[in-house]
């Protein structure tokens, strides 16, 4: 962002609000707009204080924390100080948003403060706040504002989709006036005694559409702090100690990670409707399942909370794809896991194809690889037992619609109106060429193989031991086998002594060097002799920025530091990387990247970014930033459990 904003979390519920606590509702240089959001729609697009008629200055701008605290004064100069301090604190919750304003008179005489909230919501999807600004048809749409007893209330309907937000505040506004925008205007006199002070305390509550709970906010910010302590201090209780590691920093980031994943969590159901909490992926533009961002989160922390992966696959296994459904030209096959569930009024519509959306050629495999790794980890059946139908689905994508049987490998094909890749390098140029042209056809990733092979012999061993079905078991082994020498003879560039990124529509591989080789090590794919070669390869000074592996080496024609895919650095990416050297015995390798990566953690309070710029460390002694990065996302906050893992604890 490129004006400050601190962002408050409670599970899929965000706010974004400015230095001083507004809320402008207007886009500056950034890419994430503020207001606040729940169930993909702002539910407040204004919010800004007027002191004595006009915006008061920042003496202490909002800080780090659960709160967002400032203190604000009138405007004032040295011969006339300000009359009055305004000390702003507010809270979130699940379902809304909290004020507190604690006005303290500074004047020995009576005084009278002025104070105006300017306060709207326009309801945006937050597609339609994308930096792509696109535009949505929202035909018969009717807005309302009502003033109400203490406040005033905004609704918005567009047929059958209705959604309200109730502004409350205690004392009750003396008036409530229109501004000409559509905007209302809460204002107070507030009589102060000399040097007294009084308290001004703002509700904002969220009534989004299709939510079937009772709409709950704090209290107060304070009790919004508290209930966020609550959902940690349950998470912890959940998760083994983390051992000392004599490392502080890697300490740190585990702390961090953890914290951090307990407040984005969102409400999922289970096949049996049982209510779950899952990982959203990020914050501020996915604060929602997505299935491949779930699982890998689930499997960092599988070692130490085993409780993430036993409500993430459930909650999978309900919104898998039980028949052949086209939406928008993307298509649902029976099996497949899904990419992404949203609620927002385009998806309702149609206009977005990711209410649920299956525009992923990974999640699937993810699927069953965590299933079989949360089995061998706690050595609980139930879960493999119970899900059976649903890992058999979606292995029999994998065969057919994900075209192990017709190809050989797991394909896919840009959808129309969704994504132009589906492997975890999914935006539109990630696939490409050492010289950043893109392929034709349909795509064959290589993390996605890897995946397919580690999810084939995982499969097998559950078929085994678990399902009683050998015969099942075998074909799944002799599957893998294939995969494995057709991999290593299809992409194998002998030239580079590194796999190719894809192959294209014609089987050609496409030779940029990119990180997604280190994944292939994470699942085993590479025979032992090749992954040695290729993880050390990974730690040359073109693909290692000290910071982490880049996603594509620098050099190539399609390297950029600031690109998303091809050139920046990816905490999550750097964690499977780590495990991958691990597995290969490249131990020294391993605690490098762990190394640069917690060097970056550090830089940033121990919180890791979801994405760095691919900056080199000797040429910028602190990270660069990625304009457009999630503020708090998952797989990064979970990545210091899998660096954990990497490196057994030890420097």
């Amino acid at each position: 962002m490129s004006e400050r904003r601190h962002v408050l979390v409670h599970g899929g519920t965000f706010a974004a609000v400015g230095s001083g606590g507004d809320i402008t509702g207007v886009r500056t240089g950034g890419d994430s707009p503020d207001g606040l959001f729940v169930r993909d729609a702002r539910h407040l697009s204004r919010w800004q204080l007027t002191v004595d008629g006009a915006v008061p200055d920042t003496l202490s701008p909002v800080g780090p924390g659960d709160t967002a605290r400032c203190v604000l004064v009138p405007r004032g100069g040295r011969q006339e100080p300000p009359s009055c301090t305004v000390i702003r604190e507010q809270g979130i919750g699940e379902h809304g948003l909290v004020e507190s304003l604690r006005v303290v008179s500074n004047r020995s005489v009576p005084t009278t403060v002025r104070l105006g909230l300017t306060v709207d919501a326009d309801f945006t999807d937050p597609f339609e706040l994308r930096r792509d600004h696109r535009t949505y048809a929202k035909t018969g749409t009717v807005r309302t504002r009502e003033a109400q007893d203490g406040g005033v209330m905004f609704g918005y309907r567009r047929g059958e989709w209705f959604s309200r937000t109730e502004i409350t505040a205690d004392p009750a506004p003396d008036a409530v006036e229109e501004t000409g925008t559509g905007a209302r205007r809460l204002v107070w006199a507030l009589e102060l005694a000399p040097h007294a002070e009084t308290e001004v305390r703002l509700r904002v509550t969220a009534h989004p559409h299709g939510e079937v709970s009772v709409p709950r906010v704090p209290d107060s910010p304070a009790q919004a702090a508290g209930d966020l302590d609550a959902l940690r201090e349950e998470l912890a209780a959940q998760c083994t100690a983390v051992p000392d590691t004599g490392w502080p920093e890697l300490t740190e980031a585990c702390a961090r990670g953890l914290a951090d994943l307990a407040v984005l969590r969102v409400r999922a159901a289970g096949p049996d409707g049982e209510e779950l909490r899952v990982p959203a992926a990020g914050i501020p533009w996915f604060p929602a399942l997505l299935g491949r961002d779930a699982l890998l989160t689930s499997l960092f922390l599988l070692p130490h909370l085993p409780a993430l992966a036993a409500a993430t696959l459930p909650a999978l296994a309900a919104t898998q794809a039980t028949e052949r459904e086209m939406s928008r030209g993307v298509v649902a096959q029976p099996g497949k896991i899904v990419h992404e569930v949203r609620h927002g009024e385009l998806a309702h519509f149609d206009q977005v194809p990711y209410g649920r959306y299956y525009g992923s050629v990974d999640a699937t495999p993810l699927f069953l690889v965590l299933l079989d790794a949360y089995t061998e980890s706690t050595g609980d059946r139930s879960l493999a037992r119970r899900l059976e139908p649903q890992a058999r689905a979606a292995m029999a994508w994998m065969l057919e619609h994900g075209g192990l049987s017709t190809y050989g490998y797991l394909v896919y094909h840009a959808d129309e109106g969704g994504l132009a890749n589906q492997n975890w390098k999914d935006s539109p140029g990630a696939i490409c060429r050492a010289d950043g042209t893109r392929p034709t056809g349909p795509v064959v990733a290589a993390g996605a193989q890897g995946y397919a092979y580690d999810a084939l012999r995982r499969t097998a061993f559950l078929a085994r031991t678990v399902w009683d079905d050998d015969d099942y078991a075998e074909l799944l082994m002799r599957v893998a086998a294939d995969l494995r020498d057709r991999f290593q003879r299809d992409f194998w560039m002998a030239g580079h002594a590194f796999p190719a990124l894809a192959l294209d529509g014609d089987g050609r591989p496409l030779d940029a060097l990119a990180s997604d080789a280190g994944h292939l090590l994470w699942s085993g794919l590479l025979d032992k002799e090749y992954g040695v070669v290729v993880g050390r390869r990974l730690l040359e000074p073109d693909f290692f920025s000290g910071w982490g592996v880049r996603t594509l080496a620098a050099g190539q024609p399609a390297y950029h530091p600031l690109s998303y895919h091809r050139g920046s650095v990816w905490p999550h990416d750097n964690a499977l990387i780590a495990l991958g050297l691990a597995r290969y015995g490249l131990h020294d390798e391993a605690r490098t990247v762990a190394r640069g990566v917690l060097a970056a953690a550090r830089a940033g309070g121990g919180r890791l970014p979801e994405v760095l710029a691919g900056y080199s460390r000797e040429t910028h002694p602190e990270p660069v930033p990625y304009p457009h990065a999630c503020v708090r996302e998952s797989r990064s906050a979970a990545a210091p459990f899998a660096l954990l893992t990497a490196i057994g604890g030890g420097l």
